[in-house]
């Protein structure tokens, strides 16, 4: 199928499939007589993965790696497992960090409905080292 045909079928745009060619992420297809790529239906699988793994929140050096193993005819999953595992600690310090950065905000907003406008000096009463 020509890559219009396959940016349609998998919800992406042909710029986003010569970007995974290029990235490795799809091999070169072969070409019809007159230079266009002449994807094989089995594409559209391999897209829907990058999508689902993106959503998942892998990057495309992780896709790239998953695709690779199975490529070589190896399966991936447990490569997968330890990925998972890994993106879970990330999303999970990250859920701290916005955690904390909520409870600094909040301080703040309270800070601001007690402070008096008229005695605002220096760069912001409002914002201003803690004193705990």
């Amino acid at each position: 199928m020509l890559i219009g045909e396959l940016a349609k079928r998998t919800g992406t745009t042909t710029k986003t499939l010569r970007f995974y060619e290029d990235a490795g992420l799809l091999p070169e297809p072969p070409r019809t007589p007159n230079g266009y790529r002449d994807y094989p239906d089995q594409m559209a699988d391999r897209i829907g993965f990058i999508h689902a793994a993106q959503a998942a929140g892998f990057g495309l050096r992780d896709i790239w790696q998953i695709l690779g193993i199975s490529d070589s005819g190896n399966r991936p999953c447990e490569h997968v497992g330890r990925l998972i595992d890994q993106r879970l600690a990330e999303v999970e310090q990250r859920i701290a960090e916005l955690q904390r950065t909520r409870r600094v905000l909040t301080e703040l907003a309270e800070r601001t409905a007690r402070l008096d406008p008229t005695e605002c000096a220096g760069y912001c009463d409002v914002i201003q080292p803690s004193t705990r």
